[in-house]
């Protein structure tokens, strides 16, 4: 959906007041939640102090842990909601940066503040929190994206171009359009020094993860220790093939990779941190995604 700046402005105040009001009553129910967990101790106190289990208590902790399951799903109810408006907020003004670089009102990034823009998008990524038994979705961490996915315009993805020189490279890029009936993309160079603009096909083209994977309950949408991959050298935007040493271990924390580096006498760079939002699975020039 298209928006005027007042209409994306008046937007995003309509979701900034509905999700301060969510703020408010997530703090109400996890007040609610911490008497029933107060409660639920005092009762398990008592019933230690007793070395016995009555019927009365056991009645009274069924109905305790029965309203801390209800304070629990609401508090996440509420925690989702807040969330979507969170989400909505940043495609309202992703849609408006994209409107103004197609009227010709592009930004002009200085490449220090490119780099922090960079690192700010990665630790703002959403992190995906499924419910019991919920497996991640496409193109959260390491789960690839379904064959039929497009990339939509402003999304972040890999493209490999060609240089001056003819030696082709994976740089950083942004979606401009996609052509169904070519089956191409316009891709804008997100460096503002290079400023070049490409027409690719879909194998020249990956998108980035659109959220991050929580190392505590979705490992399995991690790569594996010793995963062959692509990945973002730091404060640049290229990427580059490397090795995984380390897995992040906490949502807000990076991979540790190696990249290929034959001036080093093992044929590896020293560890690096990379975002998990700048790790990808490597492919070769025919499209296939390896690992």
């Amino acid at each position: 959906m298209a928006y005027s700046a007042d209409q994306a402005a008046f937007q995003v105040q309509e979701r900034l007041k509905a999700l301060y009001r969510l703020v408010h009553d997530i703090h109400e129910e996890r007040q609610r939640s911490e008497h029933n967990l107060n409660s639920i101790e005092k009762a398990h106190e008592k019933i230690s102090a007793e070395e016995r289990v009555s019927p009365h208590y056991q009645q009274q902790l069924k109905n305790l842990y029965t309203a801390a399951v209800s304070d629990a799903e609401q508090e996440e109810d509420l925690i989702r909601k807040a969330l979507t408006k969170v989400n909505e907020i940043r495609a309202i003004r992703n849609e408006r940066r994209i409107q103004a670089r197609n009227a010709g009102n592009k930004e002009t990034i200085r490449r220090g503040a490119l780099m922090k823009m960079l690192q700010s998008s990665a630790q703002t990524l959403p992190l995906w929190v499924g419910k019991p038994g919920e497996k991640a979705p496409p193109l959260c961490g390491a789960i690839p994206m379904e064959a039929s996915y497009v990339a939509k315009p402003g999304d972040m993805v890999a493209a490999l171009v060609k240089g001056a020189e003819e030696e082709e490279n994976w740089i950083l890029a942004e979606v401009v359009s996609y052509n169904s009936a070519t089956g191409r993309y316009e891709v804008d160079d997100i460096d503002e020094e290079q400023k070049d603009r490409h027409v690719l096909s879909r194998r020249r083209v990956m998108p980035l993860p659109l959220m991050r994977a929580n190392p505590e309950t979705d490992h399995s949408a991690l790569f594996p220790k010793g995963s062959v991959v692509m990945a973002l050298y730091p404060q640049t935007t290229c990427f580059y093939k490397a090795l995984v040493n380390a897995l992040p271990a906490t949502a807000t924390e990076e991979y540790e990779v190696l990249f290929d580096d034959p001036s080093y006498a093992e044929g590896y760079s020293p560890p690096l941190p990379v975002a998990q939002r700048y790790v990808l699975a490597i492919r070769d020039r025919k499209g296939h995604t390896h690992s």
